[in-house]
């Protein structure tokens, strides 16, 4: 409701401006964590860094998730492709969770130490400064235009900074003390997030992008909007 009255109150030319910024924030947000894999794998295969490749994993996904969405709308009928679409979402966050959790368990147990990684630290403390500011800016857009799209995908993006702070932790101990096992627990933080993310996804909850929400609340929303038409249209003819 609250979403429905700001829409009413902002001006046709207020809106345009308010969705172009949200598909420019958006935008932004899919070229920066593709950018954030590539880097990620890389400096996480040199450095043996469990958590590293697995936060490049997620970021991957995460761009993944955001073009099966996309390529799903281009279909005829978008609503028959969502349920296939989310569960493939589902099976990769789930990989995701099963690779990560290897590789961590394989490094504790083998006690293998990942090497000191410049690149992978200052890619986390990027991540950790920007993604709440394009949080932050997406979620107040959102707001003003009524876009539970946009709002939803503002949380998720917050969630991504998490993941940047855990591995940025991770990988701050290991350099600065010698706690080599931080990198794997951060890799074992990664897996669990994952693990959410893909049983939200397989149930229909939401995804990577909160697609399912998403749609979820729009739906609830248009029709409530119908039926408070419906009931003011039966007022005015009983009066």
């Amino acid at each position: 409701m609250h979403l429905l009255m700001s829409t009413l109150a902002i001006s046709p030319d207020r809106r345009a401006r308010l969705q172009r910024r949200i598909r420019l924030i958006v935008a932004f947000t899919i070229v920066y964590n593709l950018i954030e894999a590539v880097v990620a794998i890389a400096a996480g295969s040199v450095a043996s860094s469990a958590a590293l490749i697995g936060f490049g994993l997620d970021s991957s996904i995460e761009v993944l998730s955001a073009a099966a969405v996309a390529w799903q709308f281009t279909r005829r009928d978008p609503e028959r492709w969502e349920k296939p679409t989310l569960r493939v979402i589902a099976v990769a966050f789930f990989a995701l969770a099963a690779y990560v959790t290897a590789t961590s368990l394989w490094a504790l147990i083998g006690g293998e130490r990942p090497e000191h990684s410049t690149v992978g630290l200052v890619l986390t403390a990027l991540s950790v400064a920007i993604m709440p500011i394009v949080s932050l800016a997406e979620r107040r857009a959102g707001r003003e235009i009524g876009s539970a799209t946009a709002v939803a995908d503002s949380m998720q993006t917050l969630i991504c900074t998490y993941l940047s702070a855990a591995v940025l932790v991770g990988l701050a101990l290991n350099s600065l003390f010698g706690w080599w096992w931080a990198d794997a627990v951060a890799g074992l933080v990664i897996a669990v997030f994952a693990v959410r993310e893909g049983l939200e996804a397989w149930r229909g909850d939401a995804c990577a992008t909160s697609v399912g929400m998403i749609l979820e609340d729009d739906h609830d929303g248009d029709h409530d909007h119908d039926h408070d038409g419906d009931h003011d249209h039966d007022g005015r003819a009983h009066r």
